[in-house]
């Protein structure tokens, strides 16, 4: 089957997943994240495209390694959706989050205590973890937010350590800007623009109807 991923997905995963463990190396024991620990699990957060692509592409795999374990996602996913659907800002049909201010209001709030489909409850891990979002992917070291904002860092991590000492530890996930280019190249090829939320994208996609030919 061929993937549903545009060829340098892998290497752009690759050099964040490696910056991620610079950032970890050189943080050491302030870097609270632990398998278990699933506060940032909690709350559903925009991804764009490629990251439903890698979500949707994880599934698959996972249904051929592990059906089983593939099926309780699915199962949690269903139950996230009977929830979430009536309440969604944005189409629940597609899963295409609102772009008005309307709806970029109502999903500050969200749904801020629905677990993610993706988290095993039992374990306090993630079924999908190498398919996870890039936001997963960098959560919890300090990442600057655009090139003159501030370095964010989870409220659990960094405990006692100075401003100088976090600067320090600044993780930067895709210095190159691969993921914006993939992105345009995925959507140019896929026709779909926007962006959504991962139970989204946990579920088989339905099939588009084909284009009806023009009667002569």
């Amino acid at each position: 089957m061929r993937s549903l991923l545009p060829p340098g997905d892998q290497q752009l995963v690759q050099i964040v997943d490696a910056a991620l463990t610079e950032a970890a190396r050189k943080s050491g024991e302030w870097l609270a994240c632990r398998k278990g620990c699933t506060q940032c699990c909690f709350g559903p957060f925009p991804i764009n495209q490629l990251d439903a692509a890698r979500l949707r592409q994880g599934m698959i795999n996972l249904e051929q390694s592990d059906p089983q374990r593939a099926a309780r996602v699915r199962a949690r996913t269903h139950k996230t959706l009977s929830r979430l659907g009536p309440v969604f800002p944005g189409d629940p049909t597609t899963g295409i989050l609102g772009t008005d201010q309307a709806a970029e209001e109502r999903f500050v709030d969200f749904a801020d205590d629905e677990a993610c489909p993706a988290l095993d409850p039992e374990s306090g891990s993630c079924d999908l973890y190498a398919a996870r979002p890039m936001t997963c992917r960098i959560f919890g070291p300090p990442v600057r937010s655009g090139p003159e904002g501030g370095l964010g860092v989870c409220e659990l991590c960094y405990h006692g350590a100075t401003d100088q000492q976090i600067a320090a530890c600044e993780m930067s996930p895709d210095p190159s800007n691969i993921e914006e280019k993939l992105l345009q190249q995925l959507e140019r090829k896929t026709h779909e623009h926007g962006q959504t939320i991962v139970a989204y994208c946990l579920l088989p996609q339905k099939p588009k109807p084909k284009p009806r030919s023009k009667r002569t």
